[in-house]
């Protein structure tokens, strides 16, 4: 594909990003769904562009997605939230990877023919969740603060899980050696380092906002402090989306965190978003999640048709088992309307699918099938997650939920005003 057709094709796909966004908005019909298709068109049926071209390029695209979305949903969370949301956010993150684990490992082990390390390979890659499509879809639907919070920290956690074990476990077929409690205390540094460094690099930068009043007068010095911390972080092998994800709770809690003998060189009030960043912000968001789905889709490698139906139907399976999940983990008062949201928040990200090229290319005998089923779990759960999205916010399908979350639950939470506060400009 020549240069200008490709630009060409940009300024189409920036035009059906909207038209598609502006369909959900009227109709509910998940825009994500298109953009996959699109994807698929351009990359695996036509063969019209071929995403192995971007290289690196696609990786850091992704990173640059996730850092934006993690960084503007962050900015949203009160300290509040987080502290009541955390406990549970724990419990759903682990027990969710636990469970995928298993039911993804023994499937491919009675219908894929993989062996016993090899299928915990895959259910380990697919653990997690993908932060670019639950921070989008939570923001379109009427459910708590906590529940909103708790799907975006799980989001974010469990890559955690995701990076550290199925590394360990590939180590294994490449002769490396493996010890459990070398990949539990890499997991619990992980997570430790990234926080420190999110928190910390939050409080660095609310004293700088509030001595340097030149950085308030641009609008992209804050982002650009956000891909130092993540860049910094993931060059030290622990997880970037934590530390941005902290980052951004800090600055928006800093009047609730700061010191009492520091407290004269942080800022006096919450820091968030004025209306005209957050449009700036949002419509930098829309256009990297427009692409990112495309991208997404033309990634998906469409070889094996047994496997691929093999992944489509582990992830069918697992949107089954992510009710006794939530069931076991979400708290006796959390609205029906909000346990049916996360029992549907499972999609697979891109993530997912760089660690799934990781078996090919270490010679794992197996890699090219769990490469398969990745793939198309990832479309699947996708797929699934926006339509089901669409079906509960319809209220098509609250009745099936409601034979598992009904018991003294109510329907939804109640609509409140948006709170009333001060703002400090970020820039």
């Amino acid at each position: 594909m020549t240069t200008p057709i490709l630009i060409i094709l940009i300024g189409f796909l920036i035009f059906l990003g909207h038209y598609l966004a502006q369909l959900f908005d009227r109709t509910k019909i998940p825009d994500v769904v298109g953009l996959l298709l699109v994807g698929m068109l351009l990359g695996p049926i036509f063969h019209l562009i071929d995403p192995a071209t971007f290289g690196r390029a696609g990786r850091v695209f992704s990173n640059l997605v996730l850092v934006f979305i993690l960084f503007e949903s962050g900015l949203e969370v009160r300290f509040e939230q987080l502290r009541s949301a955390l406990r549970g956010t724990i419990g759903l993150t682990t027990l969710n990877f636990v469970v995928t684990t298993l039911v993804v490992s023994m499937l491919a082990q009675l219908f894929g023919g993989l062996d016993l390390l090899s299928a915990l390979i895959l259910g380990t890659i697919l653990g997690g969740t993908s932060s670019a499509v639950v921070t989008t879809l939570v923001r379109k639907v009427h459910i708590l603060e906590q529940t909103s919070t708790t799907l975006v920290m799980e989001s974010a956690l469990s890559d955690i899980f995701t990076l550290a074990i199925p590394i360990a476990l590939i180590s294994v077929y490449t002769g490396a050696s493996f010890n459990i409690v070398t990949l539990l205390s890499q997991i619990i540094s992980s997570l430790v380092v990234a926080l420190l460094a999110g928190v910390g690099g939050g409080y660095l930068w609310s004293i700088l906002l509030n001595h340097v009043p030149m950085l308030l007068k641009t609008r992209f010095s804050t982002p650009a402090f956000v891909f130092i911390v993540y860049g910094l972080v993931e060059m030290l092998n622990f997880s970037g989306p934590i530390a941005v994800l902290f980052f951004s709770i800090t600055l928006a809690n800093v009047t609730l965190l700061r010191p009492r003998r520091l407290r004269q060189y942080f800022p006096a009030r919450h820091v968030e978003l004025t209306a005209m960043e957050k449009d700036f912000f949002a419509e930098i968001v829309f256009l990297l999640r427009t692409f990112f789905f495309v991208y997404v889709g033309m990634s998906i490698v469409l070889d094996n048709g047994y496997l691929i139906a093999l992944g489509l139907g582990m992830a069918a399976v697992l949107f089954l088992v992510r009710i006794p999940v939530v069931l076991a983990t979400a708290g006796r008062k959390t609205p029906q309307l909000d346990m049916a949201i996360m029992s549907i928040m499972i999609p697979k990200g891109l993530g997912a699918a760089v660690l799934a090229t990781l078996p090919v290319q270490r010679g794992i005998p197996n890699g090219a099938a769990i490469q398969t089923m990745t793939f198309a779990v990832i479309m699947g759960t996708t797929v699934f997650c926006t339509l089901l999205f669409f079906l509960v916010e319809k209220r098509r399908i609250t009745g099936f939920y409601a034979l598992f979350f009904g018991k003294g639950r109510p329907l939804q939470a109640p609509l409140l005003p948006p709170p009333a506060g001060s703002e400090i400009k970020t820039s």
